[in-house]
């Protein structure tokens, strides 16, 4: 599907896949807007047709052209930093942003400072873009890789939708104590607060059901640690943390959770992949996150 920035607004030429179906079809059924922003777009006369304001029950025609405003002018709600972002993903209405190790995804107070989202504030500013800052999903302080923003109200409306129903895939490398025998395997185990500490999270049989799937990548004898490939079908907070403890082998470096500081001083965890369907074209989006030099260094040893 073609479309096209042009200021705010957002220019989609049809397809043939959607030739003959109503303006309200494509936007309900297609796009899934949700009612509140569906409203607003009416309210707002936000959605054009070939230029001019139609009703939405007229049928569109292939070629032929709808406007939409995506992108009104917005305060970023994060205070911009100059932080260099390392962007490894961009276009009109996704960014996706390699997180470093030591760095919140987004300020846990109005008006804090030194995060992701506030580097990538900074770098929308940069491009003279005047948008909210939205992340769709986070990872933790001292986990690195790839962490997804939308670049407007929409974007973010349907990434969040598909983040709900499982859509949105992310791979994650950890390096992990001991060899893992088992090549590979499903860790199926409900995961809950541990209420003997306030962050701390434990298998549990009144937990959240959590499935966790993970294959040995490459068995390290130097170091007796071994490199995972990890797919979460759930996402509980510290989830990959928890399930390869309980496996008998923590992260390296989480001490939250059994895990030793000789080799690393945080938890050896990495977003390594994203993949999507883009929420406005749905075309698929495949991203490779480099390792950090701290967890690379081992895998060259």
């Amino acid at each position: 599907m073609y479309t096209e920035k042009r200021g705010e607004w957002c220019f989609v030429i049809v397809p043939a896949a959607w030739s003959r179906k109503t303006i309200e079809t494509i936007l309900k059924e297609e796009w899934q807007v949700p009612k509140k922003l569906l409203h607003q777009f009416r309210m707002e006369k936000a959605v054009l047709y070939n230029g001019e304001a139609v009703r939405w029950t007229e049928a569109v025609k292939e070629g032929d052209t709808l406007q939409v405003w995506l992108f009104p002018e917005e305060v970023y709600g994060i205070e911009p930093e100059y932080i260099e972002a390392d962007i490894v993903y961009e276009d009109d209405h996704v960014l996706i942003a390699d997180k470093p190790y030591g760095m919140d995804t987004h300020p846990s107070e109005k008006g804090g400072k030194g995060t992701l989202a506030n580097a990538v504030a900074f770098h929308l500013q940069t491009e003279g873009i005047h948008t909210k800052v939205r992340h769709i999903h986070r990872l933790d302080k001292d986990t690195t890789g790839g962490v997804v923003f939308a670049k407007h109200a929409l974007a973010g409306a349907i990434m969040d939708r598909l983040l709900t129903e499982r859509k949105i895939k992310r791979t994650y490398w950890a390096l992990v104590e001991g060899k893992v025998k088992k090549g590979q395997g499903k860790i199926d185990e409900p995961i809950g607060r541990d209420r003997h500490h306030a962050t701390r999270r434990r298998v549990s049989p009144k937990g959240d059901p959590a499935v966790t799937y993970y294959k040995a990548v490459r068995y390290l004898p130097k170091q007796n640690i071994t490199l995972v490939e990890l797919e979460l079908e759930t996402g509980r907070t510290h989830q990959i943390r928890v399930h390869m403890s309980h496996l008998g082998h923590p992260l390296i470096g989480d001490t939250l959770y059994g895990g030793h500081t000789s080799l690393l001083k945080r938890q050896a965890l990495h977003a390594a992949r994203i993949r999507l369907l883009h929420p406005i074209t749905h075309e698929q989006i495949e991203v490779e996150i480099p390792l950090p030099a701290d967890l690379k260094k081992f895998i060259q040893m």
